[in-house]
């Protein structure tokens, strides 16, 4: 069974002539495990949950969602699920500002590293969250032994690494002591990151996320949608050739609960920079606005915006 499921991922995920390209590299910022009751595992051979369409989730209430930028600092941590898993996990987050400001945590596309990110996850920052994005020990730039098979446990590394970062709260001298909010979760992910992202909301289902973010992602791991409904994302461009458009589509198809996807007429799988570039960090950022902060007024931005089909 473990074979078979192996070789459907290996077929799902990118060519391997083209992992390179699953790799990001935003451009700079222009203007500047979970334990067993957190996830409920899932059959891969359950059915999905039945829904007749997505069904509305009310924002949070509103909690004074920051009115100007922030300075970002970084730091990482050397984090690891056990000795054969290290998870090294860059976090961006407000330099000052009392919070708490939610967590996401982003997963990177094969090949690539959270820096590759930086430009995007500085951006959300600066927003006012607190962005996690570990390195995995088998899928990123410069690994010793690449696997992308290693994608099944992904979703679950996604999950410990919140614990450990939801715990800094508590962590006396720490730098964002008192400072997180341990309810206002969510998970992000670009390529096989959109594959790791959405497994933590069917097989390995963290549930405590309450928003989701998928960019240039689409189904490839076992089990279905389960748990809390949860709002997502969906991002992607229409001339993706390393994962198409009308995967992520199929996607976010799937998905039984609130959704939108935004639409890239002209983008590719990678996007670097220029108008693509803004508009992904500006309805992202509004995105989460919305869901993590309840700005009604980020809501009806991102409601506004061309291309973007929204069952919200």
């Amino acid at each position: 069974m473990r074979r078979r499921t192996v070789a459907l991922l290996l077929t799902a995920v990118c060519a391997t002539g083209a992992l390179s390209s699953c790799a990001a590299e935003p451009s700079a910022d222009p203007s500047a495990g979970a334990s067993a009751g957190h996830r409920a595992a899932t059959s891969p051979s359950a059915p999905a949950p039945a829904s007749s369409g997505p069904t509305a989730i009310a924002p949070p209430a509103t909690t004074s969602a920051p009115t100007r930028a922030f300075r970002v600092t970084t730091r990482t941590l050397p984090l690891s699920r056990g000795k054969d898993r290290p998870l090294p996990t860059t976090v961006w987050y407000p330099a000052t500002g009392r919070g708490p400001f939610p967590v996401i945590v982003f997963s990177h596309g094969l090949t690539a590293r959270p820096g590759d990110y930086a430009g995007l996850l500085t951006r959300w920052a600066r927003a006012g969250f607190v962005v996690a994005a570990p390195a995995y020990p088998h899928t990123s730039g410069g690994v010793a032994h690449f696997d992308v098979a290693d994608l099944l446990n992904q979703p679950a590394d996604a999950s410990y690494v919140l614990t450990r970062v939801l715990a800094l709260d508590g962590k006396a001298g720490d730098p964002l002591r008192g400072r997180i909010d341990r309810v206002r979760v969510a998970a992000a992910g670009h390529s096989a990151g959109g594959i790791t992202t959405l497994g933590m909301l069917r097989g390995t289902r963290d549930d405590r996320l309450t928003a989701a973010v998928v960019l240039a992602g689409r189904q490839a791991l076992p089990g279905s949608f389960t748990g809390p409904a949860v709002p997502v994302l969906f991002v992607h461009g229409k001339l993706d050739r390393t994962i198409p458009y009308a995967d992520g589509l199929a996607a976010f198809r799937a998905v039984p609960w609130p959704r939108a996807m935004l639409t890239l007429p002209t983008a590719g799988h990678v996007v670097l920079s220029g108008a693509d570039f803004d508009l992904i960090v500006n309805a992202t950022t509004d995105f989460w606005r919305w869901r993590l902060y309840g700005d009604a007024g980020a809501g009806r931005r991102l409601e506004r915006r061309d291309n973007l089909d929204s069952e919200f």
